[in-house]
């Protein structure tokens, strides 16, 4: 049986599953090859997912959301009756089962499929995004129980810190931007440890409890944090101080409530804060913790197909890879002013030890936001010069970091927390002072970890970067224009390196240089040609 899923509105996405050997077949998001980020789904990402399927598929999926997908497809909170919908469809002629479920029910589903526990396993669930704050348990029968609500749209809420300080929003009251938290995760790292004092405590006993959805920027126009400047200390404090609480109001919940030791189970965008990641990891409530990749919406079709496939099979664990997105296309490009090689890791290595920013392509992208070495834009570690170029490069705030990839067996070596972190999800602090570039101000990192079964091609560079350098670390950020998904054709990924400054690329098998990039540069800075 081949399940295909849709996520509607923004992080749209298609994913595909096979229910005979319960394995992801792909899961294609609508912002991936350069459309804007947080695209809804669009009609190349249909065709390019049809076109993959061998016969229309069985079962139909189709994720809630607020407002429904049409007048068959259910809402966006619930997980107990009322929560899905079975029922039939045509497609083409051809009669296929329908299936749909709650957004609240993918974030769960998704987790739990993705998951490395064995079924039957009881597992904590924690979904906290935009508007869902709660916890749930998951029994071995796959019955799910809510376990409370916590807070009401903490995602907004963090969000909501940046558009109150930011006098570019100007909007009274509006969705958050879903750029924000990232950047309200970066600046709480530049805030001062202590506790509240009056201001930031008002804020807080303001924020924390309000129901309301959107916030409304006006309500605070006597606030000293509104319009602010996001880069005030006195608003970095307060985002430090509101992701404290935010986070100490459910781990209040899980150490009162939780209280079994079951695995944690984490989804929602706000999986994508690598501190509160780190932070439940330290509780020692959990026996483990699990964080999948996708954990925002672009899992989301992924845990509906979960879903029905548990409705329709009774098995609700799939067997994936996090390189189940979108393959490269490979057009024709103006080969003039390239120098084309083919790929040598010692000659890659060597170009980013002299300096040179690297794209870097190979295989299907990652799914999920984060680059995990297949569309990445690569660095030595060891310059503040090299990270102000990438954030140039990206046209990102001087305040954002950049993230390092590091071999697995190594990361005890450079970072404190000597655990694999293959999705970039967790913060480590940074123990070797040689990595400028990837040292945040506060002293983390959020490391990528690799091993030769993840990613060879990347295991194969990162060791031979080590053999030249020592050190088996290096810069990793996405390989994406400024406000789109990953670059995923040539024609693209060489407009950006002119564009940009990038001093070559590589696509599979084969390494690209601009012949204005000198292999001779260094301290972080392109020579002039």
């Amino acid at each position: 049986m081949k399940i295909m899923s849709l996520k509607p509105d923004h992080d749209g996405t298609i994913a595909a599953l096979d229910t005979s050997s319960a394995e992801l077949i792909y899961s294609y998001e609508a912002e991936k090859d350069s459309f804007p980020r947080y695209s809804t789904i669009t009609p190349a990402t249909v065709l390019e997912a049809a076109g993959r399927l061998d016969d229309i598929p069985d079962v139909m999926a189709v994720g809630g959301w607020l407002t429904g997908f049409g007048a068959d497809a259910v809402g966006y909170y619930g997980v107990a009756k009322g929560s899905e919908l079975v029922g039939q469809k045509t497609i083409f002629g051809r009669k296929v089962r329908f299936y749909s479920s709650t957004h609240e029910r993918s974030h769960i589903w998704g987790s739990y499929g993705m998951s490395p526990f064995p079924a039957g396993m009881p597992c904590y669930a924690l979904t906290w995004e935009g508007l869902c704050g709660d916890f749930y348990e998951i029994d071995e029968r796959l019955q799910i129980v809510h376990s409370g609500k916590v807070m009401a749209n903490p995602g907004h809420k963090y969000a909501f810190l940046y558009a109150l300080a930011d006098p570019k929003f100007t909007l009274p009251k509006a969705p958050m931007r879903n750029e924000d938290p990232g950047k309200v995760m970066a600046l709480s790292a530049y805030g001062q440890t202590g506790s509240p004092d009056r201001d930031e405590q008002e804020l807080i006993d303001f924020l924390l409890p309000r129901d309301m959805y959107p916030l409304n920027k006006e309500d605070l126009r006597n606030s000293p944090y509104y319009n602010i400047g996001v880069t005030h200390q006195k608003f970095t404090n307060l985002a430090r101080r509101v992701s404290d609480a935010i986070f100490d109001s459910f781990h209040a919940f899980a150490k009162k409530n939780l209280t079994k030791g079951y695995p944690l189970l984490i989804s929602g965008g706000c999986g994508l804060n690598c501190e509160w990641n780190r932070r439940w990891i330290e509780t020692k409530l959990f026996s483990d913790v699990f964080i999948p990749p996708c954990t925002n919406d672009t899992g989301s079709a992924i845990g509906t197909a979960v879903d029905a496939m548990r409705h329709f099979t009774g098995n609700a664990k799939i067997k994936w890879n996090v390189y189940s997105g979108q393959p490269f296309t490979l057009d024709e490009i103006d080969r003039t002013g390239l120098e084309v090689y083919p790929l040598d890791y010692g000659q890659v290595a060597s170009a980013l030890l002299a300096d040179k920013v690297i794209g870097w392509v190979q295989g299907n992208c990652e799914i999920g936001p984060r680059a995990l070495g297949n569309r990445s834009i690569l660095a030595a570690p060891f310059s503040k010069a090299t990270h102000e170029r990438l954030n140039r490069i990206k046209n990102r705030e001087g305040f954002r970091p950049i993230a390092p990839v590091c071999l697995e067996e190594d990361v005890g070596l450079h970072f404190d927390l000597a655990r694999p972190s293959p999705y970039m999800l967790l913060f480590q602090k940074v123990l070797d002072n040689r990595l400028e570039a990837v040292t945040h101000v506060d002293g983390t990192a959020r490391a990528q970890t690799v091993s030769r079964q993840q990613n060879p091609h990347l295991f194969e560079l990162l060791t031979s970067f080590k053999a030249k350098s020592g050190v088996g670390v290096l810069c990793n950020t996405s390989l994406n224009f400024s406000g789109t998904g990953f670059i995923n054709r040539a024609s693209d990924l060489l407009r950006y390196a002119r564009a940009t400054g990038l001093d070559g690329f590589v696509i599979n098998d084969a390494f690209y240089l601009l012949k204005e990039a000198p292999l001779t540069a260094s301290s972080g800075q392109k020579k002039a040609a």
